[in-house]
């Protein structure tokens, strides 16, 4: 097959198409044929030679795809093809996971820049009703870190406030849509007035200009000086130290980036005050048996919600996947809003 591999670590033009050798399912995986991933910004860093994949994962980026799977491996069922009206997996293998020839998507180590990967079957979805194939792959990843991360780490409830930094990114689009689904207040933060009105269009309503105001004094403004109660922080080092004082009393910080660097300092003491709680999390490297459970969790919550149009896919642009090199520079300039996808 071929994939887009990165013979050399550097810029978007260290990645290349090549032939690679074919992957083979191993005990409890299928294997897709891949119609479209999309592009993260843990792609980046892997391609500039900071983020390497876990071991066993595929070499390639792409923590995400959708496609049809096309054969499983030893302890995954093997039914005929799905036939529900919503295109949902059959019950004939491990973990969900149905039929050869189901159209699914994934949720991946590694391996979405190619023709085909091997995934854990527990890590593959339905697709959710009404959403196309190649839609669908712009859906594992931020749902997955979504849900485990703002509900059932950080506990969002009905009627609290969620502060999402960089709220038109693919993971900001999301959170701002299922925390409004729950019932929650949320805030965000963005570089323009056009990111900030899109995030109004999906249901933001306190919108904070990162450039030009502090989030610190606009969130505790609009919440009556409350602050957050959940904080999901992508900025990391940066922003350590505000987002406590923007915290609410018995709030939570979870950090999924670190796009503002690694070190920083909290005051521990303003921290105890407020009863708040920091945390910092990954997806990419959990155990298998972790993953699944947040992908089951994200079909039992959050794909009917999707399916009932509550909850939409926010897909800024496609590219062909031999033009990966391009979806790299797009993200790197800060230009989309939602996912960028690659077909195939």
């Amino acid at each position: 097959m071929h994939a887009i591999t990165i013979p050399e670590f550097g810029g978007p033009e260290a990645l290349t198409w090549a032939e690679v050798p074919d992957p083979e399912p191993r005990e409890g995986e299928v294997l897709i044929d891949v119609a479209a991933s999309a592009v993260n910004r843990a792609d980046l860093l892997q391609r500039q030679g900071h983020y390497p994949p876990p071991e066993g994962a595929p070499p390639y980026p792409g923590l995400e795809c959708s496609g049809r799977i096309v054969a499983v491996g030893p302890g995954v069922g093997n039914a005929s093809p799905s036939s529900s009206a919503a295109g949902g997996l059959t019950a004939g293998g491990v973990g969900g996971v149905g039929a050869i020839g189901d159209e699914v998507c994934a949720l991946l180590s590694g391996g979405g820049y190619a023709e085909r990967v091997a995934v854990p079957a527990g890590q593959v979805l339905p697709l959710p009703e009404g959403v196309d194939l190649v839609t669908a792959a712009s859906l594992p990843e931020v749902t997955a870190t979504v849900w485990s991360n703002v509900f059932m780490l950080g506990n969002l409830r009905p009627g609290e406030t969620l502060l999402v930094h960089g709220g038109a990114s693919g993971i900001g689009t999301m959170a701002v849509q299922l925390a409004k689904a729950v019932g929650a207040k949320v805030a965000v933060t963005a570089g323009s007035a056009q990111k900030l009105a899109r995030c109004r269009e999906l249901g933001a309503d306190i919108l904070i200009n990162y450039r030009e105001q502090d989030f610190v004094a606009e969130l505790r403004s609009a919440t009556d000086g409350a602050g957050a109660d959940v904080i999901l922080d992508i900025v990391g080092a940066k922003y350590l130290e505000r987002n406590v004082k923007a915290l609410a009393v018995n709030g939570r910080i979870v950090v999924i980036g670190l796009q503002g660097g690694v070190k920083g300092e909290v005051n521990l003491g303003a921290l105890l005050t407020k009863r708040g709680t920091l945390a910092a999390t990954s997806l990419r490297g959990r155990p298998v048996a972790e993953k699944s459970a947040i992908v089951a969790a994200v079909r039992e919550h959050v794909w009917p919600l999707i399916g009932s149009g509550r909850v939409r896919p926010v897909v800024d642009r496609t590219l062909p996947l031999r033009d990966a090199a391009e979806a790299h520079r797009a993200l790197e300039r800060g230009e989309h809003v939602g996912k960028i996808v690659l077909t195939r």
